[in-house]
């Protein structure tokens, strides 16, 4: 095991560890012209953990070429803490940046840069947080893990979920919460709705089959659902405690004079915990389809994205309640959503909290309070010691 004086020597300070991650680029994004490779960050990331003692192993994403999950392990056996973040960010518009988005900059006790918030300020905190342990007996792992295409697609975490890996007891994703634990989150499903029917001249609506008459029925079908979902399902702990359904975008037609032969709808469901995506594409597709039957339309019904499901922890599991008396904060709900499903699948209790806010997630000029450093620290090591190095629950 290297000697923590050797490793304090290897290792840089949390400022030059951040200083370079920011200085990287890491976009994800559906467009091309924005994408980049993740790879420099986790083979920045490997740089420092190896000399740590820890073991890495870096896996290219299936089908993602340049994109990289990184999975570092310190210590052994069967149970252990994983400590998780992503490596991309999104992408940003520097013309209403001040700063440099690739430049870490120091302003009014707060560093500066695109991902200090989200999130790659958490890898240097859960660095400099196992230094200490480096050297220490460790009961149980302690795992940093690092994903790609959080911000875009989350295939990075999905990957890993279908390869089985890593394993262990308890999971905490270090995205911004102003260290507040959170047990739970909504889901995002985006779904795309597409009749197809047959043109004609407007005089004689027996020459055409109309596919926005089609949608009208098929949007009143769907807002139906959302009132009979709203009513079956509802969760206090949420701001907004029910389902929400919005229909956001619809093209179709082409001429107030011709039958308008193709519409499209693209709306979004944001389920909550309990609510399956399988089943609720199920009741939408039985609710659409004898629209399309009766009025003699082509139905096409898919996912824009695969989506992200709904996320909860018990608020008796024993991560929650260390992480509560960690920070004094008891756990809560948030609207945005994690990787923590795909963690939470492969075994894990799952916990989100980290340093930032998510008020400064995908804004210019991002940045991260000095005033969370320390705290974040102190938080950590506290997680480590207990499910690590006392090999401790609750």
């Amino acid at each position: 095991m290297v000697q923590g004086t050797d490793t304090s020597r290897q290792v840089p300070g949390i400022q030059e560890m951040l200083t370079r991650l920011i200085s990287l680029p890491s976009i994800s994004s559906a467009s091309a012209d924005w994408d980049h490779s993740n790879e420099a960050v986790v083979r920045t990331l490997a740089e420092w953990l190896e000399p740590m003692g820890f073991t890495v192993e870096i896996l290219e994403v299936p089908g993602m070429p340049g994109k990289y999950n990184l999975i570092a392990t310190l210590g052994s056996g069967p149970g252990g803490l994983v400590l998780s973040g992503h490596t991309d960010t999104v992408p940003f518009d520097d013309k209403r940046w001040q700063s440099d988005p690739f430049t870490l900059t120091e302003k009014d006790n707060r560093w500066y840069g695109l991902g200090t918030c989200d999130m790659k300020g958490f890898f240097p905190l859960a660095i400099e947080a196992a230094k200490a342990f480096v050297d220490q007996p460790l009961q149980q792992p302690l795992i940093i893990l690092a994903t790609a295409d959080e911000e875009s697609s989350m295939n990075g975490a999905r990957a890993l979920a279908e390869a089985g890996k890593p394993k262990a007891r308890y999971a905490v994703i270090g995205e911004p919460t102003s260290l507040q634990p959170v047990r739970m989150h909504k889901g995002i499903m985006m779904e795309r709705l597409k009749f197809e029917g047959q043109s004609g001249h407007s005089s004689d609506p027996g020459l055409g089959r109309n596919a926005l008459e089609g949608m009208h029925e098929a949007m009143g079908e769907l807002l139906s659902l959302r009132q009979q979902w709203q009513s079956q399902y509802q969760n206090p702990n949420f701001r907004v405690q029910v389902p929400t359904m919005n229909l956001g975008c619809i093209h179709g037609g082409d001429n107030p004079n011709r039958i308008c032969a193709q519409c499209e709808l693209h709306f979004d469901l944001r389920p909550l915990p309990g609510m399956d995506m399988a089943g609720l594409r199920q009741a939408i597709l039985d609710r659409l389809q004898p629209v399309a039957e009766r009025r003699e339309l082509g139905l096409t019904f898919e996912p824009l994205f695969d989506g992200v499901p709904p996320f909860e922890t018990p608020a008796d599991a024993a991560l929650v309640k260390a992480c509560e008396k960690l920070t004094g904060h008891t756990a809560h709900a948030v609207a945005f959503a994690t990787e923590a499903p795909w963690l939470q699948k492969l075994g894990m209790e799952t916990l989100v909290m980290g340093p930032g806010s998510i008020d400064q997630a995908h804004q210019p000029d991002e940045y991260l309070e000095l005033s969370q450093l320390e705290p974040t620290l102190d938080i950590l090591r506290g997680l480590i010691k207990q499910f690590c190095l006392e090999g401790k629950e609750a």
